[in-house]
Formats: structure tokens, sequence, C-alpha cells
């Protein structure tokens, strides 16, 4: 389990583009690395368009925003148009990022136990440690949560 202060695994995936992304590309800058069950979901939608909202917020900060799901380029591509998100979406089909972060795991629904993304954000620092984990995270307020995690 990565804790505050851990280095932060480093990997490689693929955006809504098929371009290549790899998070050492991001090193000297700050990221939130967000894990999300499944496109275009109510809470995941509410998530997403609430760090949409103060995406200015954390361009301003120099924040790199980085959301990682299961999800295809196509269905990410779908969901940035619909929503105008203005940030980057990782496609984890094999979810070995989510592994990679104990963002995979058991899931619970309907009665129902299933293997699936487990709603997590990683915020790192500009030398690639783990500044902050929120295990649970309050879609609506995620974006607000994050900005003041960072301010600390």
């Amino acid at each position: 389990m990565l804790q505050e202060g851990d280095a932060a695994p480093d990997f490689t995936a693929k955006d809504q583009t098929g371009a290549i992304v790899k998070l050492s590309d991001f090193r000297g800058r700050r990221v939130v690395l967000y894990f999300y069950p499944k496109d275009d979901t109510p809470g995941c939608t509410k998530q997403a368009c609430s760090l949409r909202d103060e995406f200015s917020e954390f361009e301003r900060e120099n924040i790199k925003v980085l959301g990682v799901s299961m999800d295809d380029e196509q269905s990410h591509q779908k969901f940035i148009s619909k929503y105008e998100l203005p940030f980057t979406l990782l496609t984890d089909a094999d979810h070995r990022v989510a592994d990679a972060y104990g963002s995979y795991g058991e899931k619970h629904f309907a009665g129902k136990n299933y293997m699936g993304v487990l709603r997590k954000t990683f915020l790192i620092d500009e030398q690639g440690k783990i500044k902050r984990v929120f295990e649970k995270v309050k879609v609506d307020e995620h974006a607000d949560e994050v900005l003041r995690a960072f301010a600390e």
C-alpha cells in the first residue's frame, strides 16, 4: 500500500489520443493522478466535472491532472467531448497502473462482488514523491480537496 512520502511508481500508458504518457515526463511538476471506475457514469462524471471546473486553478498552480480508468481511447474521447474535459485521460485496460497504485481490487455493487478500479487519488510532488493519498473521494468536492491539500 502506497503512503505519503513514498516514491510514486513510474508508468507508461496511452492517453485518449493514443499518445504514450509516462509519469516521469512530469518530473518537476505537481501531478494529480486520479483513478476512477468508468467513463460517463454518475460519480465519475461528477468527479471529472469538479476537476474541470477548477482546471484554470490547476494550471495556474502548474499542476498536471491525469485521470486513469480501464476504458479505451474512444470511450475517453467521447467522455472528454461530452463534458468538455480539459485534462488527460489514460487507458489502463490491463490495470497495470491501477495495480501499481493499489487502485484495483474487489468491489461490491447490487449484492455482487467483482474486481475493478477503485476510486482513489494520489497527489505527487515535483520530486515524484506521494504528497497525499485520498482513499475516500468526495466526487462533488474533489477539486477543492485536492487544491487545499497541495496548498498545505
